[in-house]
């Protein structure tokens, strides 16, 4: 676990670069990286495991139990979700996924990425924001926009857009 608040820095070094390198290699590349980055900054901005207001979602992804269930159904990410628990010495049953996506940054990590992994569409190309976030709305579907009037969409789309300009340079940053 991580100390929050964290810069993206922090997060890309400590919790995603070493949560892909738990996942098969296929599931690393610049652009996970960033979508990653970019998705935990939109949703907890670094700087929570709980959700606002008390919500239901949890860790810096904040993932919502549901999504527990999916994952461990989904033939696309079934056996790498109970392979990772394993490697982590959590049960493969969505409340325990669900308590330490809470309290495991890694793993947290681990289930955005095969959240991401089981979108049937590909991932947008490094730095095309509006892919990003036409990704970021169908995966993660977060209830603000959802609910939100045109001006509270508008201010959602530039924040996200200015989160994936950071996310990108930190991508490339730690890179170079």
């Amino acid at each position: 676990m991580i100390d929050l608040p964290a810069t993206p820095q922090t997060v890309l070094a400590k919790v995603i670069v070493p949560a892909l390198g738990l996942l098969p290699a296929q599931y690393d590349s610049p652009v996970a990286r960033w979508l990653l980055l970019t998705y935990a900054m939109q949703e907890s901005g670094l700087r929570t495991r709980v959700q606002d207001g008390g919500g239901p979602g949890r860790g810096l992804w904040q993932d919502e139990p549901p999504l527990m269930g999916l994952l461990l159904g989904n033939p696309a990410s079934a056996s790498q979700v109970r392979a990772v628990c394993r490697s982590r010495a959590i049960a493969a049953w969505p409340a325990d996924m669900y308590y330490a996506v809470q309290t495991d940054d890694l793993f947290a990590c681990c289930i955005a990425r095969y959240d991401m992994w089981c979108d049937p569409r590909p991932l947008p190309t490094l730095g095309d924001v509006d892919g990003a976030f036409a990704d970021y709305i169908r995966d993660w579907g977060p209830g603000a926009y959802a609910r939100g009037t045109p001006d509270v969409n508008e201010a959602i789309r530039q924040r996200f857009a200015t989160n994936a300009q950071t996310a990108l340079s930190t991508v490339q940053g730690l890179s170079a």
